[in-house]
């Protein structure tokens, strides 16, 4: 897909992973629009980059039509969706303040895991209905697992499901919209310096870094950007899971 002929949606876009994607794709000459609960947040990387931007939860069927309607608008068209958008939390199946929280677990599928299929379904009726390139491409779609997904750690049994069922849902969608020429792949970061663990100290970050085999740091969002443009770019990469995480393996 040409990068220049982009309309993505970014869901997750105001931050993180997300925020370093639509820095990434809009610097590439793509047109982007930014799907968030952060209002505040959104608009102002929106209005920096030259972004649309729609509050969203992904949860939500309405609220995830509705967004894909003002990236119509904004846009012209959708041939691309990055699924960013996620939670995390880390709690023992049994700790010392008993059993796991059930609607935590819930939640956490919830987003990261029904979100992200929710999102997948409704931006996919859209692109298929664009025009097919000489390949016969309608859309591009990347999704967000984690390295959790193989090798999960203690505390994260709902995390860990919920992308574990985002790897696994990659080739069936993959295969389901390949006659309508939208293709699926997925990325599985390992530990990124994003917002929530800049709040860490130096030396805590640097604990981290040391599991890395090599490169020995942790990794940077605007490295899941790159990757993620270039799954929209490589017309022969679909149905892939690609680990990004300096062959972290977690223990």
């Amino acid at each position: 897909m040409d990068i220049t002929k982009t309309a993505a949606i970014v869901t997750g876009g105001a931050s993180g992973l997300g925020a370093a994607t639509a820095r990434e794709l809009v610097a590439a000459g793509a047109k982007v629009t930014l799907f968030d609960r952060d209002r505040a947040a959104g608009e102002a990387l929106a209005a920096e980059i030259g972004a649309g931007f729609a509050e969203v939860d992904v949860t939500d069927e309405a609220s995830v039509k509705a967004g894909i309607a003002t990236a119509v608008g904004h846009m012209g068209g959708v041939n691309a969706l990055v699924n960013c958008a996620g939670i995390a939390y880390a709690i023992k199946t049994l700790g010392k303040d008993g059993a796991h929280p059930l609607d935590t677990y819930r939640r956490t599928i919830d987003v990261n895991l029904v979100g992200t299929f929710n999102c997948i379904r409704l931006v996919s009726e859209v692109m298929a209905d664009n025009e097919a390139d000489p390949d016969g491409e309608r859309g591009a779609i990347v999704n967000t697992a984690s390295i959790a997904a193989f090798d999960g750690q203690k505390g994260q049994a709902a995390y860990t499901a919920s992308k574990a069922g985002v790897v696994g849902m990659a080739l069936p969608i993959a295969r389901d919209l390949a006659s309508l020429g939208i293709r699926v792949n997925t990325i599985a970061p390992g530990i990124f310096l994003t917002p929530m663990l800049m709040t860490l100290s130096e030396e805590a970050r640097a604990g981290l870094a040391a599991d890395v085999t090599f490169p020995k740091r942790l990794g940077r969002p605007e490295e899941f950007g790159r990757l993620a443009r270039f799954m929209i770019e490589a017309g022969y990469l679909n149905a892939e899971v690609v680990r990004l995480d300096g062959a972290l393996r977690m223990r």
